[in-house]
C-alpha cells in the first residue's frame, strides 16, 4: 500500500506509464523512516502528462522532465540526509538536484523552526558552488508550505535571497497552472515589490509548461499584459539556457519572438544569468554553451561577465528589491553595449 505524502502524490507507487519505466540514472538513496518519509516526493511528479502541460515527444520532453526529476532526487536526498549523493550525478544535473535540496532544507527548517540552519549548512558545504540553485529552491520550499518567501532566507546571500521569490513563482505556478498560466492571476501572498521577480519564476515555468516550444511560449506570453511580459521573457531566457530542450533553430525562433515583442534584452539578461550560474558551478553543459551565442549574442564567458560586472557595478552591499532589479537592468545595458560594438 502506498503512503500519502504531505504535499500530495504517494510514496511507494509503482506506476505503469512509459515515463515511470524509464531507466533511473540517479544514485540510490537509503530508506527513510518516521516523519521524514512523509516528506519524500514521488518521481512521477515530473511527468508533464500528469500535470496536463503541453506535450511534445522527443528530446525536449526528456530534457524538461529530466531536470525536474533531478530536482526531486535532490529534495529526497536532503530529506534522507544524503545530500552528498548529489555529487554522484552527472555534472549537468547537479544544479537541479541542489535546487531540490534547497527546497527540502527550507521545508525542514520551517517545520522545525530552526531559523534556516539546514539551508545555511547546505550553502556553506556541498552546495557552495550552486548558490543560485539553492536560493531558487528555497523559494520552492516556501511555496510548498504556502508561505510568503523571504522570512527564512534573510540571513543568506543579501541579494541572492531575492531569487527565492523566483523559485516561489515557479513552484506556485507549477501547482496552480490553470490559474497562474491560464487565468494569469497573481497570488495574494506577494507584495508589489515581489511581483516582477515572481513573474521571472513564472517565465521559467512557461518553458516547462509549453515543453520548450518557442512558438507556444511566445503565444502564451503574448496573452499576458505588456507590463508583465519583460519579466516573463527574462525567466524564459534563463530556462531555455539553463534547462535546455530546444535545438539551435528553435533558439533562433525564440530570439525572433522576443525581439518582435520588444523584449529582446530581457531574454538576453535571463540567458546571461543562467550562464553566470553555470560558470560559477564550474561546469558549463553543452546546451548552455550553444544557447549563449544565440540568446545573448555572445560567447558564454562574455555573457557571464555581464551579470558579474553588473553586480559589481552596484557599488555597495546590494540587498534590496531595487538592487536586484538594478542588477537585471545593468545586465541588459551590458548586452546593449555589446551589440553596439
Amino acid at each position: 500500500m502506498a503512503v500519502r505524502g504531505v504535499f500530495g502524490g504517494s510514496v511507494g507507487d509503482t506506476g505503469t506509464t512509459a515515463f515511470l519505466e524509464q531507466d533511473r540514472t540517479e544514485p540510490t538513496l537509503s530508506p527513510v523512516h518516521g516523519l521524514r518519509k512523509l516528506l519524500l516526493r514521488e518521481r512521477s511528479e515530473a511527468d508533464l502528462a500528469r500535470r496536463r502541460f503541453r506535450l511534445r515527444q522527443g528530446h525536449c520532453r526528456v530534457v524538461v522532465e529530466g531536470a525536474e526529476r533531478s530536482y526531486l532526487f535532490g529534495f529526497n536526498a536532503a530529506v534522507s540526509r544524503e545530500v552528498c549523493k548529489i555529487d554522484e550525478m552527472s555534472p549537468e544535473q547537479r544544479s537541479f538536484a541542489y535546487e531540490g535540496a534547497g527546497a527540502a532544507c527550507t521545508v525542514l527548517d520551517l517545520l522545525t523552526m530552526t531559523r534556516g540552519r539546514r539551508l545555511h549548512e547546505l550553502l556553506a558545504g556541498p552546495a557552495q558552488l550552486h548558490p543560485h540553485a539553492v536560493h531558487v529552491g528555497a523559494g520552492r520550499g516556501y511555496a510548498l508550505l504556502r508561505l510568503r518567501p523571504m522570512w527564512g532566507v534573510r540571513q543568506t546571500h543579501p541579494l541572492f535571497r531575492w531569487l527565492a521569490v523566483d523559485g516561489f513563482g515557479f513552484q506556485w505556478s507549477l501547482a496552480r497552472a490553470d490559474r497562474m498560466v491560464g487565468e494569469r492571476t497573481m497570488p495574494d501572498l506577494l507584495t508589489r515589490a515581489h511581483c516582477a521577480i515572481f513573474d521571472q519564476g513564472l517565465g521559467r515555468l512557461l518553458w516547462y509548461h509549453e515543453c520548450a516550444s518557442p512558438d507556444d511560449v511566445a503565444a502564451r506570453i503574448a496573452s499576458f499584459p505588456a507590463g508583465r511580459r519583460g519579466d516573463l521573457w527574462s525567466g524564459v531566457g534563463f530556462a531555455a539556457t539553463h534547462t535546455g530542450g530546444a535545438n539551435a533553430d528553435e533558439l533562433w525562433w525564440l530570439t525572433d519572438h522576443a525581439a518582435a515583442d520588444g523584449f529582446r534584452a530581457h531574454l538576453a539578461q535571463g540567458c546571461a544569468f543562467a550562464v553566470s550560474a553555470g560558470l560559477q558551478a564550474g561546469t558549463l553543459p553543452g546546451h548552455v554553451a550553444q544557447a549563449a551565442p544565440i540568446l545573448a549574442g555572445a560567447e558564454p564567458d562574455e555573457a557571464g561577465a555581464w551579470a558579474e560586472g553588473a553586480l559589481i557595478e552596484l557599488g555597495h552591499v546590494p540587498h534590496t528589491h531595487e538592487d536586484f532589479q538594478s542588477w537585471r537592468a545593468h545586465t541588459r545595458r551590458a548586452w546593449a553595449r555589446g551589440r553596439r560594438r
